[in-house]
Formats: structure tokens, sequence, C-alpha cells
């Protein structure tokens, strides 16, 4: 080796040795560890508990020590730090309590918690607490309000803004979805006028209070002896909608944007069946002429629904206008048959393929078969038919993959790109569909592997799960009640109404055996009905997905886009209220389908790593190293600014998402951990680890606070979704 070779050599390993060493980045062997781990202290409450579920769905790692648990750790001086090579370690970053005293009043273990925040410069969540002069606020009364805050309207106030809660927009409603039942319930009161000496409250988040007495405090920061709390006075559960808009902000709050995990706001709309005709609603019959939910003889439907080239330019210029990229989930074999029966041309096959590249395309299959067993459809419901001998008969690994094949050739004869590795089969099938075929056809997995499928659709509320399929992995897609047998407004709700109303009132009664959907009171009004009842329950469905972290596609089909076009009233909703809800720095994330099924590949093994305790990551003044298995790619959020190291130089860390930097991400070459480094300006101020304090008396609650059933229990606020849209 010549002498260039060597010093090129050498010069790669000093570059490795200070990508990997954390004290790097370090001021002082004195600067301590930080843990990048979150302490939750529950009570068993629904407030500690929605906070615990978001972390598990943003895959940010925390300790849980159950206050009802005789045999619980207590909470001590050595439960929350040590030393690690000679370095005091903060074992978390932050801490969640149920109250800004859970321990009682002078107890030891207030007194730990309390010196561990001071020691370390860690952050508290007051999951929920009253207002008192303990937490920087003047008692609920001259001004303020103790109740019910249904349909309450809070704003986030300049201060939120500029900090924790900048990715809002400034309104957040609260639920008010009965009558009958209260949901929500807090303290509105203004910070003291005179706060103790040293102690200051910035209020993030407030609502007015009842009789025009001014604004009151919901969410605040209250710094006092030397430590930051958030104090929340309203209780909620981490399905409401008010939970899901601000726990973002109480995350980076408390963390202060430096942590594992991540969370998006995710939308992305198949549309299914595209260039077939799709079978029609029967008001007279309740039923869909040509589908098997008919009885058998009844024939088929003699008008299917199916768009027009008018109706494909309004899609195109829809998308456009509104920046939202659908996916046409399309059956090239429909636009054949449209041409062999009418003339040789296909204005709408015309029409989209003009403007092909404002949409993704995904192949469907040719003809839309059921790809799974035989059907037998003399019954209703169908069976699998089976041969003399009694066994299931499938579909062959042939007929699947001639189904993909012609498709994809149809495609591209066309000129439509498309990722090959995507399928979405006719009614998901060829997978399993309970009760008739609890089994995947045994030919699926080997026709997907011979056709390079790694994407596969399934059904969410059949398996909200991602699994493999042979050598694909599954997508579930979440169905949107505008069922695929309905063009027309009326059509429409004359099946919601069959589907959701009692014998009594003319439906079906389906609700009243139902474990999963309630009855309406009364038949929609099918002129009506959809736009006062059916669309802003649907979209707030959907909106509840967004807010969820859920990256999962939902679907809907062609024929609601054709016709009266029943699909935009619901997708413009859902796309308004996003819009007046978030500011510019948090749009929805649209995700393709495969790149879905690679996002839930990484939070699985993601998830797997955390629950084996095979993940490691902490902070020594402004570096970041993070340890994962393997093959596991790590998800973090950092503050704007930060970089990753690698041999051979930086790079940007992460993408721009509600003002912080998040992503996926893994070590560089010749590297074993993941070394990120956080801007100056982003670096927490070092606190001196061998700080002390006196002893600390924490008056605790004088009273159980309270908690509405609505916060217990969620209020649902409509009929659950039908399983197995088509």
């Amino acid at each position: 080796m010549g002498w260039t070779a060597r010093a090129a050599e050498a010069c790669v390993a000093a570059l490795l040795l200070v990508a990997a060493s954390p004290a790097a980045h370090a001021d002082t062997a004195s600067t301590p560890r930080i843990d990048l781990q979150i302490l939750v202290v529950d009570d068993g409450g629904p407030a500690t508990g929605a906070i615990t579920a978001e972390l598990d769905a943003s895959g940010s790692p925390y300790t849980r020590v159950d206050l009802t648990d005789a045999a619980r750790p207590q909470i001590t001086a050595s439960f929350l730090s040590d030393t690690v090579d000679g370095r005091p370690r903060a074992k978390y970053q932050a801490v969640v309590v149920p109250n800004d005293s859970p321990f009682g009043s002078g107890s030891a273990e207030m007194t730990a918690l309390t010196s561990y925040e001071q020691s370390f410069g860690i952050r508290q969540v007051d999951a929920y607490t009253y207002a008192r002069p303990e937490v920087g606020l003047n008692y609920a009364q001259n001004p303020g309000y103790i109740g019910s805050l249904d349909g309450t309207t809070a704003e986030v106030t300049p201060a939120g803004t500029a900090g924790p809660f900048g990715y809002l927009k400034g309104s957040v409603p609260f639920e008010d979805n009965s009558t009958t039942v209260s949901e929500s319930y807090g303290y509105l009161a203004v910070p003291l006028a005179q706060q103790a000496a040293g102690a200051t409250f910035t209020e993030y988040v407030g609502a007015p209070i009842p009789g025009g007495s001014g604004s009151g405090s919901l969410i605040g920061e209250y710094d006092h002896d030397g430590r930051s709390e958030l104090v929340v006075t309203f209780v909620y559960n981490q399905y409401q909608q008010q939970f899901r808009l601000l726990v973002r902000g109480m995350v980076e709050w408390m963390t202060q944007g430096i942590h594992l995990g991540a969370d998006r706001n995710y939308f992305s709309v198949h549309v299914d069946d595209v260039f077939l005709g799709d079978d029609r609603w029967n008001t007279e019959l309740n039923c869909t002429p040509g589908d098997i939910d008919c009885p058998a003889g009844t024939g088929d439907d003699a008008n299917p629904i199916r768009m027009t080239a008018a109706d494909a330019q309004y899609a195109t210029q829809w998308s456009k206008a509104h920046g939202m990229t659908l996916d046409l989930v399309f059956n090239g074999g429909g636009s054949a048959d449209y041409v062999a029966a009418n003339g040789g041309t296909d204005p709408l096959a015309q029409q989209l393929i003009a403007g092909k590249d404002t949409y993704r395309w995904v192949d469907h299959t040719y003809n839309h078969p059921f790809l799974g067993c035989v059907q037998d459809v003399t019954v209703v419901p169908w069976k699998c038919a089976t041969d003399a001998s009694g066994a299931t008969q499938w579909v062959s690994e042939s007929d699947i993959s001639s189904q993909i094949t012609q498709n994809t050739d149809w495609a591209a004869a066309n000129g439509i790109s498309l990722d090959t590795g995507e399928l979405v089969t006719g009614e998901h099938s060829g997978l399993k569909i309970l009760p008739q075929q609890p089994e995947d056809n045994p030919n699926l997995a080997p026709a997907l592997a011979a056709n390079g499928v790694t994407a596969l659709a399934s059904d969410a509320s059949r398996e909200s799960e991602q699994r493999a399929a042979g050598s694909a992995l599954t997508v579930p897609r979440h169905p949107m009640n505008v069922f695929y047998n309905a063009g027309r407004t009326n059509e429409e709700v004359d099946e919601y109404n069959w589907i959701y109303t009692s014998v009594a009132n003319g439906g079906s009664g389906t609700c009243e055996t139902s474990t999963t959907s309630t009855c309406l009171s009364a038949p929609l009004d099918t002129s009506t009905g959809y736009a006062s009842y059916i669309v802003p329950l649907e979209s707030r469905t959907a909106l509840d997905h967004v807010l969820g972290n859920d990256p999962l596609p939902h679907y809907i089909h062609q024929s609601n886009f054709a016709e009266d076009r029943i699909a935009y009233p619901l997708l413009e909703k859902i796309l308004g209220d996003y819009q007046n809800l978030f500011a510019d720095n948090t749009p929805i994330v649209n995700l393709r389908m495969q790149d879905t099924a690679t996002e839930l590949q990484h939070r699985a093994t993601w998830k797997a790593a955390l629950k084996a305790g095979q993940v490691t990551a902490y902070r020594i003044g402004s570096a970041v190293t993070i340890s994962a298995p393997d093959g596991v790619p790590a998800i973090a959020t950092m503050p704007a600014g930060t970089t990753q190291s690698l041999a051979l130089g930086d790079s940007a860390f992460g993408t721009s998402y509600a003002g912080l930097l998040s992503g996926w991400t893994a070590p560089g070459d010749l590297q074993s951990d993941v070394s990120l480094t956080l801007a100056s300006s982003a670096t927490p101020a070092a606190v001196a680890a061998s700080a002390t304090t006196a002893d600390v008396t924490v008056p605790a609650p004088a009273h159980r606070l309270p908690v509405p059933a609505g916060a217990s229990d969620p209020v649902p606020f409509q009929p659950a979704t039908a399983a197995g849209q088509r």
C-alpha cells in the first residue's frame, strides 16, 4: 500500500473516530448525559393514558410507573439518575405526571422528582390539574370558570404560536358529540398577577370565560424554583380531537423538540374501479342487481355507474386546484370492454390518459375478478365452492398472474407510468375473507412473487395491521362510507338508511344486532341527508385518521366521481377542515401505496426493537447518539438545523415538518450508530448536575379531579364504518 493510500485510510479512521464519539461535541466531561426516554407516572386516568397512546403511536420510548400497583418502583434519586463512564446521567428527558403533585404533600418521592428536574433541567407535564396558586394560576373564579367545555373553541395564544404550538393556525375546537353526555371538563383561570419571586406563567392555549369576563388558560408554562411545568387544566382522552390537535405541542414542549419518534398527518385517497362500470344500488329491492347481495335470479343492473369524459376532466381540474394527488386504481379491461361495445373509442380513457400525470396509477387487475376461492353465488351470502372430495376450489396462480400482467401491459400501451410492485385485487380478494374464506388463496403468494408485487392492498375494516402475503406486505386501506354502488345522492342515502336504521323504521335492522354500530333515530332525508349528516360524520372519521399519525390510505370508488359526483363534498370537507386547523408548515402528507408499505414496515421493526430494549439514545450537549439493531432504521424528531455526522462529512437530517425536522435514519457507511449534531441555537442550556435542592413541599390537590363520562369512555359521533366495501 502506498503512502497516499495509507494517509487516506488514516484520515477516514480519524473522521470515523470523531463521528462515532458523542463526547466530541460535548463541552466537558461534566456535561450530563440525557437519555431520550420519557417517564410517565400513570394514575390510570384518561389524560396520562392519552399521552402514552401518543408516545406508542409515534414510536417514542417511555417508562411507565403505575401508581395503582403496590409493587411499583419508588421514585428515588437512583431511579432517576446515575453516573455512566464518569458522567452524570439523567435517565429520563421529560416527565409526565397525572397532576402537579402525584405523590402527596412533602413526600420523599415528590422531593426526589423535584430535585431531579432542577438538577438536569428536565421538564414536567401536569397531564390534568386544577387552577390554583401552586401552579401559577388564580383559582378559577372572579374571573374564572369550572365545568363542561363541550363545544368550546379554544385559541392558541401568540406565545403558543411562537412556541410549541406553532403548527396550529389558531382555533382548537372541543368536541360536543352528544347533548346528553358530558365529554370535557376543565378550569379556566388567569395567571397570578403577582407571581412568587422568579416565577413566571406563560399562557399557550386559552378559551373565553363564560359570561364575557375575558380568557382563561387551558395550557401554560409555569417556570418556578428552577423547574418548568406544562400546566394542563382540562381532561381529555386519546380519541378526542382537541387532544389530537394539542398533543404534538405537549410532546415537543416537554422534550424541547429532541426525541425519538415522529408524528405526521397523512391523507391519501384511492379511487377504485377506474374504467369499470359499477353496479347500482336498487332503492326498491334494497340490494345491488349484478352483485352477490341480491338473491339469485335477480338479474344484472342495466344501467351501471361509470365516469364520463366530463367527469374525468373535472377530476383533473379538482386535483390541481386542491393540491391533492389521487391514486387511480384502474382496470384496463373496463376500457377495452367499453371500446368493444361502443364503436371503438373510450372518451373516459382518452381524457384520463391526457391528464395522466395529475395522478398516481395503481394496478387493480385487468377485469376485477374475485381471486380467492371459486365463489358459489347461488346462495346469499356466497360460499366457497368445493370439489367432489369437499376440498375448497381456488382461483389458479395462472389466472391471478394473467390479471396482473394484462393490466400492466394495458398501462404500458397507453403511456401510463406505474409502480408494478403495487397491487389492489378486486374486493381485496385472494386474501382471507371471514367467514367464508378463513385463509389466503394458496395460489396468491406465488403469483405475487412471480410478478414482483411487494405492496398488496387489504381492507383495514377486516385486517387493520400489516402482514406478509408471500413476498408482499399488505397495506390496509380505510373504506369510506360512500358506497361503490352509489352515483347519486339519493342512492347513497337510501342505502345508508337501509344499513343504519331499525326494522321499525324501514331499515335492515343490521344495526340492532351489531356490536360496532348504532341505529339512526330516524331515516335521513334522501335529498338533504347526505350533505347534512353523512358528509360531516364521514369527514370527521377520516380527519380522525389524519390527526392520528395514521398513514393508511382511504379508498372510494370511481362511481362516486360520476353523476352527482358525491365524493367531492366529502373530500373538500376533510381538506377544508384541515386547512382551517393547521399552519402552512404542517401540510397533509400524501403517500403512495409503496411508501405506506415501507412506513408500516419501519414502524413494526422499530416498535419491536423498542419493546426488546434494543434501542439506546441520549444527548450530551449538542450531540445526539442513537443506537439500534442492524437493519432497523431509527425514527427521530429534532430541531431545525440538526445535521447527521457521517464518516466523510455532515449531511442534513430528516425533512421539515411542523417547524421541526423528522424522519427515518440509519448509520452511515462504516458507522454503528446514528450521530446527530444540534444547532447551537437549539441546544438546551446545560444544567449543573451537581445542583441540589432543599426539601420541597408541594401541596396535593385538595380534591379528586372530576372526569366526565365522555372523557373516560369516548362518545361516538357516528355509526361505525361498514366493513367490506367492494
